[in-house]
């Protein structure tokens, strides 16, 4: 089944269109302290090297401001700049030559504020992303909803039309929460209503296999309905960490184009390391970009049969090690020759 993405505007960040029929992006956002001008543009290196179509710096001052036209020395990568509270910093970010500034209206000032940073982004042609928090709402909107998806989406809302006053329509939403079903709610409220780009991901995600369950189960469930344009799976920890779970999200859902290794579930007939085999493999292919299911078994005679679907794969032995395609034995070869091999025989595939 394919799905069937909602039909949002087009917004061009840098290089990197959104909306329309395009990719669905992924962004991330470093974790390096701004005024650290190398750590912050290895760190864009690093993301970008992994697979990041979108990078976001947090912003903190004009100092921090300095960093923007190192990395783009380095990169053409859309650099964002996250601003919150200082609206006068989001309009220097703007002139400084950031791709897109993204800032909170629950903090970014009154109406006023909201409308001087548009009007300059209207005349640099930079769009924004009016990013929602549920920690960080309005408080008149509080007063009136509550904390809840409603509230988020009537705060994206506000600060939309105002925005829309001014003649600008550069703009792409965020509606983000902790709760992961609030998340889902106020993205799906929005993306009837608005035919705005969205960038989907869950605020506050946690650690490790806490944020990647949270972030895939919102990101799954909306994507699968059409919702979203640019995704951030949000972890506790290295940034880099985030791109290739992004990316095997997508893949999942048919929503971009890299290998698929599966690999059998280790039990007593096992007698390679499957599991550091896959991930050595995994390593690997990382980088292309062709859609090809790569099986990895632990055992060279059921194995092959268990994974006879597979484009191309390896099952292993303590002696020996085969390569096959499509069930079809094409070499055999020692255990340590087995990821070069599967990795030459692959070559020929592509």
């Amino acid at each position: 089944m394919r799905i069937k993405r909602r039909k949002a505007r087009e917004v061009k960040i840098g290089k990197v269109k959104i909306g329309d029929d395009h990719p669905i992006a992924i962004q991330s956002m470093t974790n390096t302290d701004a005024h650290d001008f190398d750590a912050t543009v290895r760190q864009v290196l690093e993301l970008v090297a992994a697979g990041a179509d979108i990078v976001r710096l947090a912003i903190t001052d004009e100092e921090a401001l300095g960093v923007i036209p190192m990395i783009k020395q380095r990169t053409d990568v859309p650099i964002v700049a996250d601003i919150q509270y200082n609206y006068r910093l989001a309009i220097k970010a703007i002139e400084s030559g950031i791709d897109k500034v993204r800032i909170n209206p629950g903090n970014i000032g009154d109406e006023r504020a909201l409308r001087e940073v548009t009007r300059v982004a209207y005349e640099y042609g930079v769009p924004i992303r009016v990013g929602v928090n549920s920690g960080s709402l309005p408080r008149e909107i509080v007063e009136r909803y509550g904390v809840t998806a409603e509230a988020m989406v009537e705060t994206a809302e506000q600060a939309v039309r105002v925005m829309q006053d001014e003649g600008f329509t550069n703009i792409v939403v965020s509606l983000k929460s902790t709760d992961p079903f609030m998340t889902i709610e106020a993205n799906r409220r929005f993306a009837k209503m608005n035919d705005y780009p969205i960038h989907v991901g869950v605020t506050e995600a946690g650690v490790d296999a806490t944020g990647i369950v949270k972030s895939t189960f919102v990101l799954a469930t909306l994507l699968s309905e059409g919702i979203g344009d640019t995704i951030r799976v949000s972890l506790s920890g290295s940034p880099v960490n985030e791109i290739p779970i992004a990316k095997k999200i997508l893949a999942t859902l048919g929503l971009y184009q890299m290998p698929d290794v599966i690999a059998c579930p280790t039990c007593a007939r096992a007698e390679i390391d499957v599991e550091q085999l896959a991930r050595e493999v995994e390593a690997r292919v990382a980088n292309i970009g062709k859609r090809l299911k790569i099986a990895v078994m632990g055992c060279p005679v059921n194995g092959i049969e268990e994974a006879k679907h597979a484009d191309i794969g390896i099952a292993g032995g303590k002696s020996y090690a085969v390569i096959f395609k499509k069930g079809e034995i094409v070499r055999k070869v020692p255990p340590n020759r087995a990821i070069d091999a599967l990795m030459e025989e692959l070559e020929k595939l592509l």
